[in-house]
């Protein structure tokens, strides 16, 4: 049967008739510019130049080191974590906002591993099983973690979401798996990935960085047992903003992790010389919190609350539907091959194309007001972020594909940048 034919009259109505459309006023988007790339950096909220100032004149200005009191600074990662939880299908008390990502994989992995040696039938296990095509970093803090504890553990990795099943088996410890890959957009099934965890003994850690924000997630739901991810991306916190994460009150009593620092401790102005941990979520702290970052996570979060998650996947699967069907309607006769599942419930907010020339390609649509990004090998990401992207976004940015490809404009000698 053949496809439908979309027109720019198409993608201008649907923005009409979109209920998200009118918080696109929430963010600064600069003039001339078609933004997919909220899946790496996510645009600026315009309250977060307000709040940044209230924070340095006022509160850090004039109240100085009042405001850990007066201000809430103190509580502010447990504040904001109670605010983000039901975007992760979590409940209150089991989310901090604090450190990065990589910290808090490592904290969370540490505290995965004592919690199985600690448990006499699960005690000899060795392996952690993750894929090899995870973020690296979660890689590399897995294989430092590994070699720091010196007690045998093992990273097998698999090729491919098939044969998880096999890797997880009765010589697990912990799968560490990213929800959402970073280079396809592929999204695992996670209620199904965390019961097989649980039928071997196995404890499943979820990395949320492509997900929180972008897909609805119900972590208590679907049985994950601990998580983390950014606020960066989807989420709009501002670039290096903290990281979050998730311990569920199941685990909170037996969760120990190895950087014990004073935010961690159960009264750290008692100032006594032995560590003793908080209860709760606070256990998951360690030093002291980036006050003015940490506060800008707020202006993104407060966008959230005018919608859904609901609203927001409903979207998101519509733009990538459009932008997947427009490639290949109007760029056919160009080597590029779609990386991201067609599937829904397969897909998370982005779309991977290759092409033999993919970073030229992307060079090119950058210097032509489309910003995407380039990932090894030979892949164009395109992150689409309901908040802000729209439906005609969507045809232009695809027009000016076309037309790069078309004309052949990009220069397959372009020199790589330091971020790609």
């Amino acid at each position: 049967m053949k496809a439908t034919v979309i027109s720019q009259h198409d993608c201008r109505a649907r923005d009409l008739d979109d209920p998200l459309a009118p918080l696109r006023l929430r963010f600064d988007l600069p003039a001339g510019v078609i933004y997919l790339d909220g899946n790496s950096l996510g645009a600026r909220p315009k309250a977060a130049l307000e709040r940044a100032c209230q924070v340095i004149t006022a509160e850090w200005g004039k109240d100085l080191i009042r405001s850990w009191n007066t201000a809430g600074w103190f509580d502010l990662p447990k504040r904001l974590g109670n605010r983000l939880a039901p975007l992760l299908g979590a409940q209150a008390g089991e989310v901090v906002i604090t450190d990065t990502t990589s910290v808090n994989l490592f904290k969370a992995l540490a505290a995965a591993l004592q919690m199985q040696a600690s448990d006499p039938a699960r005690a000899a296990r060795r392996i952690i099983v993750s894929e090899r095509s995870n973020f690296p970093t979660d890689l590399y803090m897995a294989q430092g973690l590994s070699a720091w504890l010196d007690r045998g553990y093992q990273l097998r990795l698999v090729d491919s979401p098939d044969e998880l099943a096999q890797a997880i088996d009765a010589d697990c410890a912990v799968a560490m798996l990213t929800h959402v890959n970073y280079r396809t957009g592929y999204q695992h099934d996670m209620a199904a990935v965390s019961s097989h965890c649980h039928a071997q003994g196995a404890l499943a850690l979820w990395d949320l960085a492509h997900s929180a924000g972008a897909v609805p997630l119900d972590l208590n739901g679907a049985g994950a047992d601990l998580a983390v991810g950014c606020t960066y991306k989807y989420l709009n916190g501002g670039p290096g903003s903290p990281a979050f994460i998730w311990v569920p009150e199941k685990h909170q009593a037996r969760f120990r992790q190895p950087l014990s620092g004073w935010w961690g401790h159960a009264a750290p102005f008692a100032m006594d010389p032995g560590f003793a941990p908080a209860d709760g979520i606070a256990r998951a702290l360690c030093g002291t919190q980036p006050v003015i970052s940490l506060a800008l996570v707020e202006c993104g979060l407060d966008i959230f609350a005018q919608t859904s998650m609901e609203a927001i996947r409903r979207k998101s699967l519509a733009l990538t539907d459009l932008f997947i069907a427009l490639v290949e309607q109007r760029c056919a006769s160009h080597p590029l091959g779609l990386v991201t599942p067609r599937e829904h419930a397969r897909r998370g907010s982005q779309v991977s194309f290759t092409h033999p020339h993919g970073y030229a390609v992307m060079q090119a649509l950058i210097a032509r007001g489309v910003i995407g990004d380039y990932r090894e090998p030979a892949i164009m990401r395109f992150g689409f972020t309901p908040l802000y992207t729209s439906f005609a976004d969507v045809w232009d940015a695809v027009e000016i594909l076309r037309d790069i490809l078309d004309t052949l404009a990009y220069d397959i000698a372009a020199k790589r940048d330091a971020v790609t």
